[in-house]
């Protein structure tokens, strides 16, 4: 079984800056890829960024600039670092790994709210 669990959401002021973590555990033999991704009130989940096991970014054209994702695969873990936050990036995050026979993972999400 795998798990990945989230950390580092809560509350912020517009400009302000937060830095998110997954870590993923259990019966990983091959990490392809992960990221992040969010879904406010009323919207559907999108992503904002991800990162392969080459080394590859892509980011949301929304966030590019402003948010950072990097990895340690020692630690079989991802951060977000989130940069310049507004009022429009408020929305609950998930994390999302494609493991081992690429199958997806998500996280149990945690809130990000930005407002002053």
């Amino acid at each position: 079984q795998v798990q990945l669990v989230e950390s580092g959401g809560g509350l912020v002021r517009p400009g302000g800056s937060l830095r998110l973590s997954c870590a993923a555990s259990g019966s990983i033999f091959r990490i392809n890829a992960m990221g992040w991704y969010r879904q406010a009130p009323g919207k559907q989940r999108e992503l904002v960024a991800t990162i392969t096991s080459g080394g590859s970014l892509n980011y949301a054209d929304s966030v590019k600039g402003r948010f950072t994702i990097s990895r340690d695969n020692a630690k079989n873990t991802v951060y977000l670092q989130m940069s310049s936050l507004q009022p429009e990036d408020t929305a609950v995050y998930y994390c999302n790994a494609n493991l081992n026979a690429w199958r997806e993972y998500w996280g149990q999400g945690t809130q990000v709210t930005v407002s002053s």
